[in-house]
């Protein structure tokens, strides 16, 4: 059976699909031996970092660029007073389009300052190398200029060869440069420092590490990217970065970066637009390389240089700075032409239309492909909002080969669900459904909210649930209303969240405890204040303000899923749902779980039918340490009970439920 009509086999709607299956399979086959020749590996082609850009080879400097349109090229920098010098001319190379020169070692020195005076029919103009390792900035004219990068010794790995172990992701996502208490931009050695080890403490066991590539615009969260081969130097050097990740493997977390490929800056003088005076050579030309919403270049994936380029990327950050697998972000954006703007995903004719980049969907399945035959181990993650079937499937089984998708819509109907119903009106059929309504053949990741949600001109979950209230009365002796509300429903929508999640869960760093501020990056409208792009970590160490006590819940409900192996068993099963008692029960691996959303009413004896067996209570969310009122004893028993009924036979447990408390119960068995 070929791959396109396995995924036709697991997906019986995908039926009238399947020649539109096998063209795109047979397409990309296609390409793939178009672009290895049919005589090297997808690894092999992927090399483009060890050709182009700035190397030191055999005691000489060897530089290579793409650029088809230009007339003339020059290297200016420190070495030529940033003037055009004949002694640092390029000449066209063998290759078409390509332009190289060769200097002897003594031409360039670390640190020096260079970029690209690139002439072209009409015109000419200055450009940071495409392929630039190392781009830095100028504090006073806040010019980015590359910079020769030769450090007298090499990083020396400490623990090289990790292997990123098969297991549910529990990432902690995190941005360097806010993760510090301090109004400023943090580095990565304070990121190993003062982060890390909350992090492992915490009990997650991979990182995702956003805005790693060079973007001139801080405000961005890094995805306007315009150096892709670069890390950001804002944030310290490229040893720096790697003992960041060496630090992390040490620890035993996974490391994935943030990889932005589905758009680049608009500018000029620091991006690829106009590179070489085209406005094609990277990009579509034309509105079709412009995208309306975020004002950037989009990538034309059916060019080989283009294929070139970020394939190459792909395997420059897991060779060179040892990450164990990307986000990809922007997937929706890439997949449609519409880039998912102002479209509601209701048919499968959506995925199979006019609209879809079949370029763009090409390029993901081989960049997957590749990543996977470097490392077995690595992990890949797509951002998409459409639900485009076979995403987070094999490309063996027919799919595109992430190993992960993103349930994006839940972390949405969280805020719908706060923002559209009282309390005592949550749906929580609708809930349940938006909680467990995934792809069974596809591994997916749940969230309550990421970065996205508490970006400026959004809130926090925590906020939503408090408002202004957060700033005055989180104090353990503070008995506001409001408070304890936002205290205890932040509990439980997490937990309910994880606990039914598919295969991985997601949070954003400093959300764990509740982080009261939003995201607002330096920018003119806020007087370049730094003040809201960080983490106040001294909230979540002060014994006396309900934020630790946040925090520690988080810490034991991921210790709780770590003990009750729920993300790598089968999904939950539904145990109790009663909509106007606001209770929901279900069983995941043995384990029960149920939680009262009532916000009055408690409940003594109530019944939930569960294997019959003795529990033990692991998490109980009304806990005092955890900001809850403690209306349970700690460690309870529970044993079921048994009846005959009119349908039968069956078991249930008999459980005090307090007004919005949530429960996990770990069965005694061979398990514990």
């Amino acid at each position: 059976m070929e791959p396109w009509q396995q995924l036709v086999a697991l997906d019986s709607y995908l039926e009238p699909y399947a020649e539109t299956l096998r063209r795109r399979a047979d397409s990309i086959s296609a390409l793939e031996d178009r672009l290895t020749g049919g005589n090297q590996s997808l690894a092999d082609f992927a090399s483009g970092h060890e050709y182009f850009g700035l190397h030191l080879r055999n005691n000489q400097w060897v530089f290579r660029e793409w650029a088809p349109n230009a007339e003339a090229v020059y290297l200016i920098g420190d070495m030529t007073g940033w003037k055009e010098d004949r002694g640092f001319a390029l000449a066209p190379a063998a290759a078409p389009g390509v332009w190289e020169i060769q200097m002897p070692e003594d031409r360039l020195g670390h640190k020096d300052l260079y970029r690209l005076r690139i002439h072209w029919p009409g015109g000419s103009g200055d450009r940071i190398p495409a392929w630039a390792r190392r781009v830095v900035q100028d504090p006073d004219t806040l010019i980015f200029n590359a910079q020769v990068w030769l450090p007298d010794s090499p990083y020396v790995w400490r623990h090289p060869g990790f292997v990123c172990p098969d297991r549910p992701p529990l990432i902690y996502e995190v941005h360097v440069g806010m993760a510090q208490e301090e109004k400023k931009v943090g580095t990565y050695r304070e990121f190993v420092d003062r982060v890390l080890p909350r992090i492992a403490a915490a009990g997650y066991n991979t990182i995702q590490l956003m805005a790693v590539q060079e973007h001139p615009y801080y405000a961005s969260f890094g995805y306007q990217v315009s150096n892709f081969f670069a890390a950001s130097s804002r944030f310290g050097t490229p040893e720096q970065l790697k003992e960041l990740v060496d630090a992390a493997h040490e620890a035993g977390l996974c490391v994935l970066m943030d990889l932005v490929h589905s758009h680049a800056v608009a500018n000029e003088a620091e991006g690829l637009n106009r590179f070489d005076g085209t406005d094609y050579q990277y990009f579509h030309a034309g509105d079709r390389g412009h995208h309306p919403s975020w004002d950037s270049k989009l990538f034309d994936y059916g060019k080989t240089e283009v294929l070139h380029f970020l394939l190459s990327n792909c395997r420059f950050w897991l060779d060179e700075y040892g990450f164990d697998g990307f986000r990809f972000d922007g997937i929706t954006s890439m997949l449609y032409t519409h880039h998912g703007l102002g479209k509601a995903f209701v048919s499968y004719d959506d995925y199979f239309d006019h609209s879809v980049d079949e370029d763009a969907l090409a390029y993901l399945c081989l960049a997957n492909k590749l990543i996977h035959e470097i490392r077995e181990d690595a992990v890949t993650i797509a951002e998409d909002v459409s639900g485009m079937p076979g995403l987070a499937l094999e490309n063996k089984s027919g799919g595109v080969g992430f190993d992960y998708r993103f349930a994006m819509g839940i972390a949405d109907y969280w805020i719908r669900v706060i923002k559209e119903y009282s309390d005592e009106h949550w749906p929580l059929g609708t809930i349940w459904h938006e909680l467990t309504n995934r792809r069974a053949e596809e591994r997916t990741i749940s969230y309550a909210e990421s970065h996205d949600q508490a970006l400026v001109g959004d809130q926090a979950l925590i906020f939503r649930l408090i408002g202004k209230d957060i700033y005055a009365h989180m104090h353990k002796d503070d008995p506001r209303m409001t408070v304890d509300r936002g205290v205890a429903l932040h509990k439980m929508i997490r937990l309910i969240t994880l606990a039914t999640a598919g295969h991985g869960y997601l949070n954003f760093m400093g959300n764990e405890f509740g982080h009261p501020e939003w995201i607002d990056f330096p920018r003119a409208e806020n007087n370049w204040s730094y003040a809201y792009a960080r983490r106040q970590w001294h909230l979540a160490d002060a014994p006396d303000l309900k934020f630790r006590c946040l925090g520690d819940f988080d810490r034991d409900m991921i210790e709780t899923a770590k003990k009750c192996e729920i993300l790598s068993k089968a999904g939950p099963g539904l145990l109790c749902h009663h909509e106007s008692d606001k209770v929901l029960a279900f069983e995941r691996n043995g384990c029960v779980f149920a939680f009262n959303f009532h916000p009055a009413r408690s409940y003594t004896d109530y019944r939930i039918p569960a294997p019959a067996g003795a529990y033990t209570t692991i998490l109980d969310s009304d806990a005092e340490p955890y900001g809850g009122h403690g209306r349970l004893y700690s460690g309870q028993r529970h044993l079921t009970l048994h009846e005959d009924t009119h349908d039968g036979p069956r078991d249930f447990l008999q459980l005090y439920l307090p007004t919005r408390t949530a429960l996990v119960l770990f069965p005694e068995s061979d398990k514990s």
